[in-house]
C-alpha cells in the first residue's frame, strides 16, 4: 500500500496533541475531517492507532510504533523537498549537526573562507537521536559522541572524552573528588530507557530536583555549571569516542570536504 502523507501528518498532529480537537485547529481544518481521515488510515493500516475517550486520545502500541516511523518518513520528506526548493533556487547549503557540549565554530569559520557562497547551518542534536538526522536528512554531517548506529555510516574517529557523574548537591557522594562505578550501583540513572527529557536543561533540573543521576560528557558539565549540581569523574569509566559522520550513501561534495577541514582541525 501507499501511505498518504497527508494523513500521516494528520496522525502527527493528534499524537503530539493527544486531542483531535486541539490538533483540528493546529491543522487548520474541522475536527470531523480529521475525525474521518484517522479512520480511514486505521482501515488501510489494519489496525488502530488511539484509544479514544470523551476527554482525551491515547496512542495504542500500534500507534506508538507510528509515530515514531512518522517522524522519521515527514523530516526526511520535508528535507527532500527542502533541498530540492534550494537548488531550484540555486542556493547551496551545508547543515552540520553536533552533539551538546562539542564544537565545531572554528571549523565552520574556515569553511566559510572557503566557500563564501556556501551558506552554513548549524542544527544541535537531541542525546536521545544522534544519528537520527543524518539518516533523513535535516542534516548533511555530524560530530558527535558515544554510541549510535553506525549501519550506512561513514565514521571518522576524532579522540575521546570521559563522562562524569551528575549528583545534586544532596547526594551522599558530592563532597567526594572521584566515584569508581560500584559507588553508583542502586541509583536511579537517568537515561532513554528510564526517562526521555526534551532538553540537557530539563534533564539537569530533573536531577537537581532529587529525582535521579546522569552519566554525562565532561564537556557538557563544563558547558552547565550549577551551584545546585556536583559533577564527579569516573575513575574507572571508559571514554566516549567523538566522531565526525556523514551517510555513506549520499554524495554530498560539500559534506565531504567540511569533513576534510574539521579532521584536521578537531583532532588532538
Amino acid at each position: 500500500m501507499d501511505l498518504d502523507l497527508r494523513k500521516l501528518r494528520y496522525f502527527a498532529a493528534v499524537a503530539e496533541h493527544r486531542h483531535f480537537g486541539r490538533a483540528a485547529d493546529a491543522l487548520y481544518i474541522a475536527q470531523p475531517v480529521l475525525s474521518r481521515q484517522i479512520r480511514a488510515l486505521e482501515r488501510e493500516l489494519g489496525c488502530e492507532l488511539f484509544v479514544r475517550t470523551t476527554r482525551s486520545v491515547q496512542l495504542t502500541p500500534a500507534g506508538e510504533q507510528l509515530r515514531e516511523e512518522a517522524a522519521g518518513v515527514l523530516a526526511s520528506v520535508d528535507s527532500a523537498v527542502r533541498r530540492v526548493h534550494e537548488v531550484g533556487r540555486g542556493v547551496r547549503r551545508l547543515v552540520v549537526a553536533f552533539a551538546s557540549g562539542l564544537r565545531v565554530s572554528e571549523v565552520v569559520v574556515a569553511f566559510a573562507a572557503k566557500y563564501p557562497d556556501v551558506e552554513v547551518d548549524l542544527l544541535r542534536l537531541n542525546w536521545w537521536e544522534q544519528d537520527g538526522p543524518l539518516r533523513d536528512g535535516r542534516a548533511d554531517i555530524g560530530y558527535l559522541r558515544g554510541s549510535f548506529d553506525r549501519t550506512g555510516m561513514r565514521v571518522v574517529a576524532i579522540g575521546n572524552e570521559r563522562r562524569v557523574a551528575c549528583l545534586p548537591l544532596s547526594h551522599r557522594l558530592a563532597d567526594r573528588e572521584t566515584v569508581v562505578r560500584a559507588d553508583l550501583d542502586g541509583e536511579e540513572i537517568m537515561n532513554t530507557q528510564r526517562r526521555r527529557t526534551a532538553s540537557i536543561e530539563e534533564k539537569f533540573e530533573l536531577i537537581a530536583s532529587g529525582h535521579g543521576i546522569a552519566l554525562v560528557p565532561e564537556t557538557v558539565a563544563r558547558v552547565y555549571p550549577r551551584p545546585d549540581l556536583v559533577y564527579l569523574p569516573i575513575a574507572d569509566a571508559e571514554p566516549d569516542e567523538t566522531c565526525l559522520v556523514v551517510p555513506a550513501g549520499r554524495r554530498n561534495e560539500l559534506a565531504l570536504d567540511f569533513l576534510d577541514l574539521a579532521v584536521s582541525s578537531l583532532r588532538p
